[in-house]
């Protein structure tokens, strides 16, 4: 499947994934570059009440950080 990149660097993807991976707008995703592919994911992030230890805690708000920073 092909997408077209907007002069702002912008794509769309395809409704089929988002419908797919649950993807709506507003969604934050995690963007990583692998060798030759870009590869949009949706950060793991525990559901709310689910409880987590502080170096799991740490580790989300580095990726949402990582996250943050790409977006700028």
């Amino acid at each position: 499947m092909y997408v077209k990149v907007t002069r702002k660097g912008q794509v769309t993807i395809p409704k089929v994934f988002r419908d797919r991976l649950n993807i709506s707008e507003g969604d934050i995703l995690l963007v990583e570059l692998k060798e030759e592919c870009i590869i949009f994911r949706k950060p793991k992030l525990p559901s709310p009440g689910e409880p987590v230890g502080m170096d799991k805690y740490r580790e989300i708000l580095e990726e949402l950080e990582e996250v943050r920073r790409n977006w700028r």
